[in-house]
């Protein structure tokens, strides 16, 4: 049975959705990973789509509000973003949370910023999920 996570930002729209697809891509045998956002934003980045193409992964993901995961059985919490963690709902995850904090790109806007994120997440995302014991 596969493992649940949730990945947490403010706006569910860039670090959240990356982390989510780059999980369902690369730990789906394993994990089932999902994305919200505390103050969702309207749509997903077309830079983070862009950023997921680049390494094969499509990801048609929509913006999600953290208020959709309530009843939700989930094994782990993963907050992207400081304000993330310091709003998350004391409901979601059951206790079961890590933080790992990344920096936004779409405050820079620059297409090697969302790279980074994405590179980041591909080592630190997948390795913190390998070694993740309930």
């Amino acid at each position: 049975m596969k493992k649940k996570v949730l990945f947490l930002c403010t706006g569910n729209s860039c670090r959240s959705q990356m982390a989510e697809a780059i999980v369902n891509a690369r730990l789906g045998e394993t994990w089932e990973a999902a994305s919200a956002g505390t103050k969702p934003a309207a749509s997903v980045h077309p830079k983070a789509i862009a950023a997921l193409e680049e390494i094969d992964i499509r990801h048609a993901g929509h913006t999600k509000s953290v208020n959709e995961f309530r009843n939700s059985d989930l094994d782990l919490v993963v907050t992207l973003c400081d304000s993330a963690q310091e709003e998350c709902p004391v409901w979601l995850g059951k206790g079961k949370r890590l933080h790992h904090d990344y920096p936004d790109p779409a405050k820079t806007n620059d297409m090697d910023d969302f790279r980074k994120v994405r590179d980041d997440m591909l080592r630190e995302i997948v390795a913190i999920l390998n070694s993740y014991e309930n």
